[in-house]
C-alpha cells in the first residue's frame, strides 16, 4: 500500500471528545518494558509509530517531562480521533500524523524534525479495532468484510475474498496465515461465492469452518483465526510495510537511538530477528567466501537476546498480550 497522505497532521488540543473510550481503559502491552528500554529523557524526540489509542505514548511523554516531544503515527482516523482526546494535555510537546510509519523520514522532513531518541512500533491489530464489529477484524460478532485499517484506501477484505481467483487467495492464506488447510478452504470460498457474494465476517468464518474436518481443530483456536490474520496483513501490506519501516526508523535514529518493537506472531517478529540481526552484523559477505571483503558496518546492536514476553501478571489483567514479543535495539553508528 502506497499512502501518499504522509502529513494529514491532527492538531492536539482541548477541544476533542471521544465518547469511544468512555467505560473502558486501554491497556498498553509490555509498557514498562518499553519505557526502560526506551529511556524516555526530557530532551529527547520520539516516534510512535503505531499510536493507536495513545497508551505507549502516554508514558513516554509523561517519563519525557517537562520537554520531551513525541510524534504519533496510525493510519486508523479512529484511534487517532480518540489519541487526541488522550493526550491533549500534553499540547505542543505531541503531534499526531494520520499516515504510514514505513514513510517516516518522509513525514519527519515535513516536520522539520531531524535525528530521533527513540522509536516505537506496537504492530498488529489494535483492541478497538477488534472490538468494532463494523471493521470486519474479528469473527466474534458479525460485521462487514473490511479489515483496512486505513478506511480511505480502496482494496478491502471484501474485494479479496470475492474477486480474486483460488490460486491467489490459496497463496494468501499459505503466506500471510501459515494455514495448512489454504488449498482447500479457497476452493470452499470460490464455489460459495458463486451462490452468494461474501460480505459479513460471519459469512466467512461459517464457510472456512465448514470446509476443515472437525478433528483438525478440536480443542484448537477456531479454524478461521488464520484465515482472517492472513486477509489483514494482505489487505494492509502488513509485512511489506514493516520491512519499508524498520529501516526507515533505524535510518531516521540519532547514534545512540533505541528502536522497540512489539510483533504478535512469528512472521513479524521473524521479520524484526532477522533485520536487527543483519544491521548488527560485523559482516554479511556469503559463507562460501573465506574472507571478509564486504566492508560491512554494523549500525545497530542489539540489546534483546531474546524477546521479551509479557509476565504471567500482565496476561492476566489483558489476555490479549500473551503472544506479544519485544525485541529492541541501538544505534551505535550512522550505517
Amino acid at each position: 500500500m502506497n499512502d501518499n497522505r504522509l502529513t494529514r497532521i491532527i492538531e492536539v488540543d482541548e477541544t476533542t471528545a471521544s465518547q469511544e473510550i468512555e467505560g473502558g481503559v486501554h491497556i498498553p502491552v509490555l509498557v514498562r518494558e518499553v519505557i526502560r528500554y526506551l529511556t524516555p529523557r526530557d530532551t529527547g524526540v520520539y516516534v510512535d509509530g503505531t499510536a493507536g489509542l495513545g497508551g505507549h505514548a502516554t508514558h513516554i511523554l509523561e517519563e519525557s517531562a517537562p520537554s520531551g516531544r513525541l510524534i504519533g503515527i496510525d493510519l486508523d482516523v479512529d484511534a487517532l480521533a480518540i489519541s487526541k482526546t488522550i493526550l491533549c494535555g500534553f499540547g505542543e510537546r505531541c503531534t499526531l500524523i494520520q499516515g504510514n510509519y514505513a514513510n517516516l523520514n518522509e513525514q519527519l522532513k515535513t516536520l522539520s524534525v531531524g535525528k530521533l531518541d527513540g522509536v516505537l512500533l506496537d504492530l498488529g491489530v489494535s483492541s478497538l479495532q477488534v472490538d468494532t464489529p463494523s471493521r470486519g477484524f474479528s469473527f466474534s460478532q458479525s460485521g462487514k468484510l473490511d479489515m483496512r485499517m486505513d478506511r480511505n484506501q480502496p482494496l478491502s477484505a471484501a474485494e479479496v475474498i470475492n474477486d480474486y481467483c483460488e490460486h491467489a487467495l490459496t497463496d494468501i492464506f499459505l503466506k500471510f496465515g501459515e494455514e495448512r488447510w489454504s488449498k482447500k478452504i479457497a476452493y470452499r470460498i470460490c464455489r460459495a461465492r458463486q451462490i452468494k457474494r461474501i460480505t459479513t465476517t460471519l459469512q466467512l468464518a461459517e464457510i472456512v469452518e465448514e470446509a476443515l474436518p472437525k478433528s483438525s481443530y478440536r480443542g484448537r483456536i477456531h479454524p478461521a483465526t488464520r484465515i482472517f490474520q492472513a486477509l489483514r496483513i494482505h489487505v494492509n501490506n502488513e509485512l511489506t510495510n514493516l520491512e519499508t519501516g524498520l529501516d526507515a526508523a533505524v535510518s531516521c535514529l540519532k547514534p545512540g537511538g533505541r528502536i522497540c518493537v512489539i510483533s504478535f506472531h512469528s512472521l513479524e517478529d521473524r521479520i524484526v530477528k532477522h533485520r536487527f540481526r543483519a544491521l548488527s552484523r560485523a559482516c554479511i559477505c556469503p559463507p562460501s567466501i573465506p574472507k571478509c571483503v564486504c566492508r560491512h558496518t554494523p549500525s545497530l546492536q542489539i540489546l534483546t537476546k531474546r524477546p521479551i514476553s509479557p509476565t504471567v501478571e500482565e496476561i492476566e489483567r489483558n489476555p490479549r498480550s500473551r503472544s506479544a514479543k519485544l525485541r529492541v535495539a541501538v544505534k551505535i553508528r550512522e550505517s
